[in-house]
Parts: structure tokens; C-alpha cells; sequence
């Protein structure tokens, strides 16, 4: 079939868009395609490092969820220790990770190891797990905080316990850390402060009958 004079303009126009863009176009849908792939290849690899890391966390709980009035025994406590410590080690961007580092501190505590407690509150603090598609647990960010001051002021140091609650914006978990702030006035002396805080953390919230205990020992000074 012949074609017309604008036919064949158009013809030749293809021609010279494809002579000087066909390539690009053809690497574009290359980069594109390899680009789909290697992002289904991460996010299956992502689902597998998931799935071992919750299968180590999984291991954690059921050595550490206990019935009332049950015990952990030493080797338990020294297996959740290991297993946290290999959830760091291989799958540290996994919020399992941080979680079973929490449980290993627990148990450090429980040991009165409170130096190894410190480094694994800390290495939840220093290492959110967050990604791609993730944002950073707050909650659990803030659970670190204030367990690691209380260690802190257990440890004595009650002056960089303090420095790191008030750098800390507590949000929900402004009782707690307003009752372990007034624990904190106390080991430093501050008697007027320490009534303060428990009373802030009264404000927050907190029932305990121990901070009502403390506020009690307070009124009696």
C-alpha cells in the first residue's frame, strides 16, 4: 500500500526519534526492570531475615515468659543472654534485636551485672531499628531510656542518671520517668525536688502505692 506524503514524514520522524532515543528507551526499561527485580530480591531477603530473627525473639519469650511463682533458671538466663547477643550480632537492624536486647538486660540486672546491663540498654539507644519502610520505635526507645537510668542510679551515678532523663522527652511515659527523676533528687540529696517529681508523676498518672510510699517518707522529713 502506498503511503502519502504525510505518512512518510512521519515515518522518517519515528525513524530519527528512534536513531536518537531508541537506546536510552531500551537501557531505561533495562535499569527499570533490574531495578523491579533487585527490589523483589531485597524484599524477600528482608522477609527471610525477619522470619529468622522472630524465630530467635521467639525462643527468648518462651524462656523468659514464666508462670507466677516460677523461676528462671541460671541456663535459661545465660540462653536468653546468647540469644540476644547473636539477634545483635546477625540481625541488628530487626526491632527483635532490640527487644531481646531488653531482655538480656533484664537478666543482667537480675545477676547484678549492671555494667553489662548498661551496654545492652544502650545498644538499643544507639541502634533503632529502622529501614525503608520503618520508622524507629518510640516506645521501645523510651522504655530503653528509662530502664538505663534507673541502672544508672543504681550503679551510683546518680548526677549522669540524671543528665540522661532530662534529655529525654518522655511523652506517655511521663510518670515514669518523673518518678524515677524524684528517685534520682533523693540519691543527690534534693529533697524539695524529689517531691516535686513524684508529685508531678502522680499528675501523670501513677497509682503505685511505692511512689505514694515515697511521697509519704518525704512529708515525714
Amino acid at each position: 500500500m502506498a503511503m502519502n506524503a504525510a505518512e512518510e514524514e512521519t515515518l522518517e520522524s519515528l525513524k530519527k526519534w528512534w536513531n536518537e532515543n531508541g537506546k536510552q528507551l531500551i537501557a531505561t526499561m533495562v535499569v527499570v526492570a533490574l531495578g523491579f527485580g533487585g527490589f523483589n530480591f531485597w524484599e524477600s531477603q528482608q522477609l527471610a531475615t525477619q522470619g529468622e530473627a522472630s524465630d530467635l525473639y521467639e525462643e527468648i519469650l518462651e524462656l523468659a515468659l514464666l508462670e507466677p511463682g516460677e523461676e528462671l533458671a541460671a541456663d535459661e538466663a545465660s540462653e536468653i543472654i546468647q540469644l540476644s547477643e547473636r539477634l545483635r550480632a546477625e540481625y541488628s537492624q530487626t526491632s527483635y534485636a532490640a527487644f531481646g536486647a531488653l531482655f538480656a538486660a533484664a537478666q543482667h540486672v537480675a545477676a547484678d551485672d549492671l555494667a553489662a546491663a548498661e551496654l545492652a540498654l544502650q545498644w538499643v539507644i544507639d541502634n533503632p531499628a529502622d529501614g525503608l519502610f520503618t520508622e524507629p520505635d518510640e516506645g521501645l526507645l523510651l522504655t530503653a531510656n528509662l530502664r538505663l537510668g534507673r541502672v544508672l542510679l543504681a550503679q551510683g551515678d546518680a548526677q549522669r542518671a540524671l543528665d540522661l532523663v532530662n534529655s529525654v522527652d518522655p511523652k506517655t511515659f511521663e510518670a515514669g520517668f518523673s518518678e524515677l527523676r524524684g528517685d534520682i533528687y533523693l540519691a543527690l540529696d534534693r529533697e524539695a525536688d524529689a517531691r516535686d517529681a513524684f508529685l508531678a508523676a502522680q499528675e501523670a498518672g501513677s497509682q503505685s502505692e511505692a511512689l505514694r510510699m515515697k511521697l509519704d517518707n518525704l512529708a515525714s522529713l
